[in-house]
């Protein structure tokens, strides 16, 4: 009966003690919580892609306005020169003070001399029609023609014009036979064409 009693005794005193333990660790207050600053996050490793290595310096590339024909004109009009000298019975071309070109012709005969002094393409035709100085009969382009395929004026009164042109008697180029006007054989005529524009200057001289 005394064990029994101490057993409860002992039993109780477990209990309590058990529950003054869970009673005092629900009152504890709880611990403080630790703050964790949030991390930035990781950059992806980005793998390069295999560069072709020609590609690597890549020149740089400008747009260039091309030339136009106005551009041109004035360019050619201010670089080039043409001069005939009469006692040559030759053209000269320059390009500034560089001489370019030479060519043979034929000058004016005595009563019709080309005229000596400073001039400046007045006009360019290709086909021309020529008109007979003394007659004025017109003759259309062909092989019967004494102006050749082109035209380049550079003299011209109310009547007369005078400048460079082909000829269909080439053997006459290099003597005195025209009108005043400079033949040239049809080839020549034909560089010469595409080396003027309209304002080239032309120098005759004897």
């Amino acid at each position: 009966m005394g064990l029994t009693k101490s057993f409860q005794t002992t039993s109780l005193m477990i209990v309590c003690f058990g529950s003054a333990a869970v009673l005092f660790w629900a009152a504890r207050p709880p611990s403080p919580t630790k703050l964790i600053a949030p991390q930035p996050p990781k950059a992806k490793t980005i793998q390069p892609s295999p560069v072709n290595p020609l590609l690597i310096f890549k020149p740089e590339v400008k747009r260039v306005l091309p030339i136009t024909p106005l551009l041109k004109n004035a360019i050619a009009t201010i670089s080039y020169k043409v001069v005939v000298d009469l006692s040559e019975a030759k053209v000269y071309t320059y390009w500034g003070n560089q001489p370019m070109t030479s060519y043979p012709v034929a000058v004016g005969q005595p009563g019709w001399e080309t005229p000596v002094g400073s001039f400046k393409v007045q006009k360019k035709l290709r086909n021309p029609v020529w008109q007979q100085p003394i007659t004025g009969e017109l003759i259309k382009t062909g092989p019967e023609n004494p102006l050749g395929n082109r035209w380049i004026g550079f003299w011209s009164d109310e009547r007369h014009h005078i400048g460079f042109h082909g000829t269909n008697n080439e053997q006459l180029v290099g003597q005195q036979v025209s009108h005043g006007c400079l033949r040239m054989r049809n080839t020549d005529i034909q560089a010469l064409y595409e080396q003027v524009v309209i304002g080239t200057p032309i120098v005759v001289r004897k």
